[in-house]
This record gives structure tokens, C-alpha cells and sequence, in this order.
């Protein structure tokens, strides 16, 4: 159940941050032991406010830490701990709806208004294009493993993905690909770069393979055709984990 994968979170912070008191700005960050310590705690904290946990009270939570270390009487019963946690995990769902949804209407919105810019063409799928480079190379089929760099952005222009910043074209097959990129890759030639406006339906939808992409998002991808590669050298390969798997 949710709260349950909650309450480990929490009960993982708690491990984290064993043997702190409630002044946590007291605690010393000059061991390695100590900024690995905090390094886990803060990446946690990321991961639980992108889950929308954004109630958690830092200091309840060294206090419950103190308590267990210590041995004292434990202050709230299991089965208020579990309604705390059933609500809690309630309003945490309510602003990812809220967000999800918030998205969802921006995403429309700038798509309207991006297919009335020149040079835009809007396909029959909804996908948006430009071509921001042209080439007379050869064109892709679905079949095809291509060689291609990227950057990926949401549309307030947030970098959420590059291999350009990674400095590393990647292959991957066509098909591999989330829908807009299938249908992109396929309208390019190599040596040609485009920038792909890729509506939610055509990307992640509702789900979110990363907390850096809300739900329902428009995604704007810079992208280059670098080659088409031979697909039986790369037989079964799939999409490297930062590109735009299905």
C-alpha cells in the first residue's frame, strides 16, 4: 500500500539521519561518512516533495529518531501513525492530480499557439515540427537503429534530458522510441536537425518515467540525425536509460 511505501521512506530517512538531534544546522558536514550521510537524506527529501510529500515536518521527524535511540515511549500509536500516514499520502496525490492536470491544460495551450508560428507543421498524429536544419540524406524506417543527439525540455524551457550536455551522440532503434519520436525519426534525413513538439499522448501521457517530467507534459525535443546504422549489428539492443524509451 502507499502509506507503507511512505512510512519506509520515512522510516529510511530516520536510518539516515540517526543519532541527530532536532537542530539539524548543528551537525558537522566535513567526514566523508557525514556528506554521504546528508548526500542520502537530501536526495531523498528530492524524491519525496517530487512525490508531492511536502508536509513533512523535518523536525517530528528527529524527534521520533531521538525517541526510538533512545528508548522513550513512543508518543503516537501504530494506528494513528496510520491514519497520519493515509491522509498525508492523500493530499500528496491531490497536488500531483492538481499538477498533472495543470499540465495537461498549459501543454494544449501551447500547442495551439505553436502550430501558428511559421515554419510549424502539425501532423495528422498532432505531432509539431520544424526543421531547424535541411539535408539530402537517406530517410529511416522503423526497422532502422539511428545515431542521434538530443535535448529534451519542457515547454517553460527546463532541460530535462541532453546528450549534447553529455557531450555522447546515442544509437537506438526507431521503434524503441516513445510514439513522437517514432514518427519524427522517420520524417528526417540524415544530417538534419529538427525540433520536435511532442504532444503528452505522443510521449509519457499520464505516467512520468522521471520526477524532472510531470505527468500529462508537452516535451520539446532539439534533435540531429547523425547516421542510420546497420540494425543486425545492434540485434535486441534497446534504448539507453536517459533516451526517450517507450
Amino acid at each position: 500500500m502507499k502509506q507503507h511505501r511512505l512510512a519506509a521512506a520515512v522510516a529510511l530517512v530516520s536510518l539516515v539521519l540517526a543519532g541527530c538531534d532536532a537542530q539539524t544546522s548543528d551537525v558537522e558536514l566535513k567526514t566523508p561518512a557525514q556528506k554521504a550521510s546528508y548526500g542520502i537524506g537530501l536526495n531523498m527529501g528530492k524524491s519525496l516533495a517530487q512525490e508531492g510529500m511536502e508536509d513533512l515536518d523535518s523536525k517530528a521527524v528527529a524527534m521520533g529518531i531521538d525517541d526510538a535511540v533512545s528508548k522513550k515511549e513512543q508518543r503516537i500509536k501504530d494506528d494513528e501513525l496510520v491514519e497520519a500516514f493515509t491522509a498525508l499520502q492523500k493530499r500528496a496525490e491531490e497536488r500531483l492530480t492538481k499538477a498533472s492536470e495543470q499540465a495537461a491544460s498549459a501543454g494544449k495551450k501551447f500547442l495551439e499557439e505553436n502550430a501558428k508560428k511559421q515554419g510549424v507543421v502539425t501532423t495528422a498524429s498532432g505531432l509539431q515540427y520544424e526543421v531547424v536544419k535541411k539535408a539530402d540524406g537517406p530517410q529511416p524506417k522503423a526497422s532502422d537503429v539511428v545515431t542521434v543527439h538530443y535535448e529534451g525540455k519542457l515547454i517553460d524551457g527546463k532541460v530535462f534530458d541532453s546528450s549534447v550536455e553529455r557531450g555522447s551522440p546515442i544509437d537506438l532503434p526507431v521503434s524503441g522510441v516513445i510514439p513522437g519520436w517514432v514518427e519524427g525519426l522517420q520524417l528526417m534525413h540524415v544530417g538534419e536537425k529538427y525540433k520536435l513538439y511532442i504532444p503528452a499522448e505522443l510521449a509519457y501521457g499520464a505516467q512520468s518515467p522521471s520526477p524532472l517530467i510531470p505527468a500529462n507534459s508537452v516535451l520539446v525535443f532539439d534533435l540531429e540525425l547523425l547516421a542510420i546504422k546497420d540494425p543486425s549489428k545492434l540485434e535486441g539492443a534497446e534504448p539507453p536509460a536517459e533516451a526517450p524509451a517507450q
